[in-house]
């Protein structure tokens, strides 16, 4: 089955536009508090007050200036932690989770996400590790007040560079609630494209962490399906083609990625009606086969 088509508003130019679009398609949303230069969450709520139903998730991590300012005034933070523009401490996980609520007009939050924590520590497992812990307890809390329905993971290089695997994110949930079966981390949001291929490769060959992802039963986030909007003009008609004939090279390269084993939302920002059109016609197509997939990333990585 192909993934679901979700929108991203980290790049989103016309979010009140796009969230309206995606809410008619029962679509996923995804935000953060430092997106759209921090009013994002602020521009959604709208959109999320029309459509009750739509589900969003959020983050808590990176924060703007203004909001760093905020969480110092509030005495979460010192000034010299709010000067590093990221922090996954206790006390602001658990302020920043309640801001989140407040400025998406949710008395409860369908999905926290802890925002690229590889850069609370790097080079210090140990301690990445520690804090990931504490966080996912502060996360445990919430759901048990019935403020977050489920929480989990959004990184960036964290998975590739090792600082963490699934299986040990999965580990630290477990203990924070006191068994496997308790726990309620329940997603994973990683970038998943043409050119960030390896998670694709990895599952093709029945290992990686789309593939623990998968067999954990995690929601699978798929961030930059087109690299920040490059991967179109790295991809001629010849390689969509072999893709899948008739689709454009950005179309060839979402299908890719909503073809690929564990995944099943592809976040896009698609800004205009015919940008989300394009992209839900994509996915609309059925799923590549794993042999065209390793078709495509053999073709891809050979010299």
């Amino acid at each position: 089955m192909t993934a679901q088509l979700a929108l991203g508003t980290y790049r989103c130019r016309a979010i009140p536009e796009a969230a309206a679009r995606a809410a008619a398609s029962g679509a996923w949303i995804d935000t953060a508090p430092n997106y759209g230069t921090g009013r994002a969450q602020i521009l959604l709520a709208p959109a999320l007050a029309a459509h009750p139903s739509l589900n969003v998730s959020t983050k808590t991590g990176y924060f703007t200036s203004a909001t760093g300012i905020d969480a110092v005034n509030a005495g979460v933070l010192t000034e010299g932690q709010a000067a590093a523009g990221h922090s996954l401490t206790p006390d602001y996980v658990r302020w920043q989770t309640g801001c989140n609520r407040a400025q998406l007009g949710r008395d409860r939050l369908d999905l926290v996400l802890l925002h690229n924590p590889e850069r609370a520590h790097p080079g210090d497992r140990l301690a990445l590790h520690r804090e990931l812990r504490e966080a996912f307890a502060v996360l445990e809390e919430a759901v048990a007040a019935g403020h977050v329905t489920g929480y989990g993971v959004a990184t960036w290089s964290g998975l590739e560079e090792e600082a963490f695997t699934v299986e040990e994110l999965l580990a630290l949930a477990g203990e924070v609630a006191g068994g496997q079966q308790y726990h309620h981390m329940v997603a994973l949001q990683l970038p998943v494209s043409l050119v960030m291929m390896a998670p694709i490769v990895q599952a093709l060959h029945g290992r990686g962490p789309l593939w623990a992802a998968a067999g954990a039963g995690l929601r699978v986030m798929a961030s930059a399906p087109l690299h920040g909007g490059e991967l179109p003009g790295i991809v001629d008609q010849e390689l969509a083609d072999l893709v899948q004939p008739g689709l454009t090279p950005a179309q060839a390269c979402i299908l890719a990625t909503a073809s690929c084993p564990g995944v099943t939302d592809v976040l896009v920002a698609a800004s205009s009606t015919s940008h989300w059109k394009e992209a839900a016609d994509a996915v609309a197509q059925p799923p590549l086969d794993t042999a065209r997939l390793r078709e495509i990333t053999d073709v891809l990585a050979s010299p």
